[in-house]
């Protein structure tokens, strides 16, 4: 089976916890012409502007995976917590986005607010403790999967040096991505909760 047979065959899936970078990643396979899997449901609004980039279908993947073999050759967004459903039939390459905890927590909070739902049920401490531990198992899992490759990127990074890191992107997909489109749909104008220091957010060193 040859390079190009076998792109087709991989299901790309960009994940991470939400509100660390994962639709801003979307955009920018989309502007470097992966193709992506997305029904459009939810719309963009304030909190995304650029469009969420969401296929409803990823959210019971645990009981209907049938959807997988449209996402064959595309990508597609999954929110970390529903990785460990991906069934081993298929072939993936991950791109995990990782964003310091502080600026999580902050446009979690304040998306709960802008829906005003309540924002402070739970302290940051105790939220960004249990997210810590989430992300060490599913880093954990992904590193037994044989058939799951991952590459671990920051979004901080990403608004710092964009062309590096669309340049490792596009080396981990095969090289067939347009990185210059890539870098020029990245606005720093959207990053509204900065925090200069710390690191990103990661289960392990």
């Amino acid at each position: 089976m040859d390079r190009e047979t076998t792109d087709r065959k991989i299901v790309t899936i960009v994940s991470g916890l939400p509100r660390s970078g994962t639709s801003m990643m979307m955009m920018m396979l989309e502007a470097g012409g992966l193709p992506v899997l997305t029904d459009n449901i939810r719309t963009a609004d304030e909190d995304n502007p650029k469009g969420y980039y969401e296929f409803e279908r990823v959210k019971q993947v645990e009981h209907d995976q049938t959807w997988l073999k449209q996402a064959q050759g595309k990508v597609v967004k999954m929110v970390s917590a529903l990785l460990k459903h991906l069934p081993q039939s298929y072939t993936y390459k991950v791109i995990f986005m990782r964003r310091v905890m502080e600026e999580v927590l902050a446009s979690q909070r304040q998306m709960l607010v802008r829906r005003e739902k309540p924002a402070d049920t739970v302290s940051d401490e105790r939220i960004a403790d249990l997210s810590c531990q989430h992300l060490k198992k599913v880093e954990a899992w992904l590193d037994e999967q044989p058939n799951i490759e991952v590459l671990y990127t920051s979004y901080n990074e990403v608004l710092k040096n964009p062309v590096e890191q669309a340049k490792k992107v596009n080396q981990f997909l095969g090289n067939n991505l347009g990185v210059e489109s890539m870098v020029g749909v990245v606005d720093r104008s959207l990053y509204h909760q900065r925090q200069k220091r710390h690191e990103p957010s990661k289960g392990r060193g």
